[in-house]
């Protein structure tokens, strides 16, 4: 069996059974795959006690060394929060992130 498709008013495309199956079955698998839930991030250490978020190709933010304690802001230099560790900070930002940039989320690398 084939099936006839026209393209526009001057072309027409014939497609066998195969084909078409194989078409509808790619569209599934293209419909049912899902986005991650959020987007890339990494982080770098600009200098000592400074590091910088990368979320999704864009600047997510900053976490500041003071004292014994991390102070982790923004994309937009608003205080998130002042955190015992690194580590906590850096988790509450991305949280932040993942709430503020939903529209960054791209596949992740």
């Amino acid at each position: 069996m084939s099936s006839t498709v026209s393209t526009d008013t001057r072309a027409e495309v014939t497609l066998d059974t195969e084909t078409v199956d194989t078409i509808a079955i790619l569209e599934a698998q293209a419909e049912t795959h899902t986005r991650p839930s959020r987007a890339k991030l990494s982080w770098t250490q600009e200098e000592d006690g400074e590091w910088i978020a990368n979320y999704g190709g864009y600047f997510g933010g900053s976490i500041d060394k003071r004292d014994d304690r991390y102070v982790a802001s923004d994309t937009f230099g608003l205080v998130v929060g002042d955190f015992g560790s690194l580590e906590q900070a850096q988790a509450k930002l991305a949280d932040q992130l993942h709430v503020m940039l939903p529209s960054v989320i791209r596949p992740v690398e």
